[in-house]
């Protein structure tokens, strides 16, 4: 086993942009948290030369070869490669691809860099952005929305919106303000749609005092403790009327939430209207 204070290098071979497997290499770091790692792309692999350059860069190192290579000769000759340079290896699109081919009944074009066609979850992408973009902030859009997120500032509302909208689903979110009250509108739609949002007090103080000083305009009310224990106070409360379900966004990333939400929505709604 590799010493664990040694860098694992983790070395993307594709013969597009590689961005596929380095998405991949970017989730499987997280499960390591321990592990330090060093990522090596190798994008436009397209001949057996591309190849070898890439083994021999990693050969006798703590590396892991992880490649994307559509055309099945590239891929074979990669896993030999791989063998002789005694290279721990991973083909993620290999088995993939003969398992759906195998099912479908159907070749599969085997054409690098091959982009998705612009077919209607593409346009409907584009639209739930574009929804996310307008409707940011509690500007409105509450009932076209798929998710309503409501939570105070600096609780990934934005983000979230944006990443949700990139995944297909309409999202307007709605900030909680200190003394102020939300639109009536909120209390009247699909409660099944609302997932409340909060954050560990200290780490909102973190955020807040970083997001001031990259203002460069000091907001000491803005990041005080006390004032946060008191917003998210009023947002618990805010919660607890809606009835809605409530993440904390402490530690988790964007992606995770954004799943958790599309969880949390999908339930709610086969509750309600099992009920």
């Amino acid at each position: 086993m590799s010493d664990a204070r040694q860098p694992v290098e983790l070395h993307v071979v594709s013969d597009s942009t590689g961005e596929t497997a380095t998405r991949l290499v970017l989730a499987l770091e997280a499960q390591f948290p321990g592990q330090e790692f060093q990522l090596v792309r190798h994008p436009r692999c397209e001949t057996v030369d591309d190849l070898q350059l890439a083994c021999a860069e990693a050969r006798g190192r703590p590396a892991v070869m992880v490649y994307t290579l559509v055309e099945p000769g590239l891929r074979a000759t990669m896993r030999q490669l791989c063998r002789r340079a005694r290279i721990h290896y991973c083909d993620l699109l290999g088995h993939p691809i003969d398992s759906i081919s195998r099912v479908a009944g159907v070749a599969a074009t085997m054409e690098p860099g091959a982009r998705a066609p612009l077919d209607d979850t593409y346009f409907r992408r584009i639209e739930a952005i574009e929804f996310a973009v307008k409707y940011d902030d509690g500007v409105g859009g509450l009932d076209e929305a798929d998710v309503v997120l409501v939570g105070v500032s600096r609780t990934s509302k934005t983000p979230l919106s944006i990443y949700l909208g990139y995944l297909g689903h309409k999202v307007s979110n709605v900030p909680i303000v200190m003394g102020v009250e939300p639109p009536p509108e909120l209390f009247e739609i699909d409660p099944a749609k609302i997932v409340g949002l909060t954050i560990d007090p200290a780490r909102l103080a973190d955020i807040r005092v970083e997001r001031v000083r990259s203002m460069g305009a000091p907001n000491r009310l803005y990041s005080d403790l006390e004032r946060i224990y008191e917003e998210l106070e009023q947002a618990t409360g805010i919660h607890r009327r809606l009835g809605c379900p409530v993440l904390d966004v402490s530690e988790l990333s964007v992606e995770e939430t954004a799943m958790r939400i599309i969880r949390l929505v999908a339930e709610r709604r086969r509750g309600l209207v099992s009920t």
